[in-house]
C-alpha cells in the first residue's frame, strides 16, 4: 500500500537530514565546529539533522561547504524543494472537480519542449480520444467520489492536448502492449482510440513505440510515469502525485525510460500490435 502523502513528505525530511549528517560525521566536524563555520547556533545544526527545521537553500550550501562537500549542495538543494511538493494528494487537486486538475497542467505542457512518457496501464492523455478519456475520468470520478465534471474535464485535456499538434513539441511515448488490451469504455470506444494510435504514429512529432507480451524483459513493467524536458518527472500511484525534481532521481528515470524504450517496437511492427488489439475486438 502506498505512504499516505504527508508522511512521505516527512520521510522525505529525514532522508534530507540524514544525508547531510552523513555529510557532518564524514567531514570530522561536530555540530558545534560546523556551526561556527556556518555562523549559526549550534542548536540549528541539531534541528536541521532531527528534521525539526527544514533548511534552506542557503543553509544547504553553507553546510556542504564548510565540510568540504560542495558538490553535494545541488542534489540536496532540488530534494529540499520537492520535498513539500513531492506528494500532492489527488483528493485536494480533484476537491472541485476533475476539470481543474486538467487545467493545472496547460502551462506545464506548454512549455515542456521534449516529452517523454511510459504507460503501463492507460493511453496517455496525450493520445486520448474524448469517448476514451469520457469514459476513464468517469470511472475516476465514481471511485474518488468528486463532483461530477466529467464533460468540462474532457474539454479541458482536449484543449491541454493541443500541444501534440502545435508548437515545437517532441513526444517520445513507450506503452505496454496490455494498454492495447485494457478495455476502458465500450468495444466502440475502444476502436476509435486504437484508431487513433494508428493516426499519431504519422505526427512528425510522435515517436510512438510498444512493448509486446513476448519481449525479453531487460527493463520490467512500471508504474506510468512523465519526464519534462529531462528536469521534472511526474510520477502516479493511486493516492498521489509524486513530482520529482532532484536530479539523481530524474536522471533514474530517464534511464529507465531508454531501457523501456529500447525493448519497445516501432513503425510497422507497432502497428501491428494494434491492428491485432482492433482486431481482438470483434472476437
Amino acid at each position: 500500500m502506498s505512504p499516505h502523502p504527508s508522511s512521505s513528505v516527512q520521510q522525505a525530511r529525514e532522508a534530507l537530514a540524514s544525508r547531510l549528517r552523513d555529510i557532518r560525521l564524514d567531514s570530522g566536524l561536530t555540530k558545534r565546529e560546523l556551526a561556527v563555520r556556518c555562523s549559526w547556533h549550534e542548536s540549528k545544526s541539531g534541528r536541521i539533522e532531527n528534521a525539526k527545521t527544514p533548511p534552506s537553500d542557503a543553509d544547504i550550501r553553507a553546510w556542504c561547504a564548510a565540510c568540504g562537500a560542495g558538490e553535494h549542495a545541488p542534489d540536496l538543494i532540488a530534494a529540499n524543494r520537492q520535498t513539500e511538493a513531492m506528494y500532492v494528494e489527488w483528493r485536494r487537486l480533484q476537491r472541485t472537480g476533475l476539470r481543474r486538475l486538467q487545467e493545472s497542467g496547460a502551462t506545464l505542457y506548454e512549455r515542456t519542449r521534449q516529452f517523454r512518457v511510459y504507460c503501463s496501464d492507460v493511453v496517455p492523455g496525450f493520445l486520448q480520444t474524448p469517448g476514451y478519456a469520457t469514459a476513464l475520468l468517469s470511472a475516476i470520478a465514481v471511485f474518488r467520489g468528486t463532483p461530477d465534471d466529467v464533460s468540462e474535464a474532457v474539454d479541458a485535456r482536449m484543449r491541454r492536448n493541443s500541444v501534440i499538434r502545435e508548437g515545437d513539441h517532441t513526444f517520445a511515448i513507450v506503452l505496454e502492449e496490455s494498454v492495447l488490451r485494457y478495455r476502458i469504455g465500450d468495444a466502440d470506444t475502444m476502436a476509435a482510440q486504437l484508431g487513433h494510435l494508428l493516426s499519431a504514429m504519422a505526427l512528425p512529432s510522435v515517436s510512438l513505440g510498444i512493448i509486446p507480451f513476448t519481449a525479453e524483459r531487460t527493463v520490467w513493467p512500471m508504474a506510468t510515469f512523465t519526464v519534462f524536458d529531462d528536469r521534472r518527472v511526474h510520477a502516479d500511484s493511486l493516492d498521489a502525485a509524486a513530482t520529482l525534481t532532484e536530479p539523481g532521481q530524474v536522471d533514474l528515470y530517464l534511464r529507465a525510460f531508454e531501457g523501456l524504450a529500447g525493448i519497445a517496437v516501432y513503425g510497422a511492427a507497432a502497428r501491428g500490435l494494434v491492428t491485432q488489439a482492433l482486431a481482438a475486438l470483434d472476437g
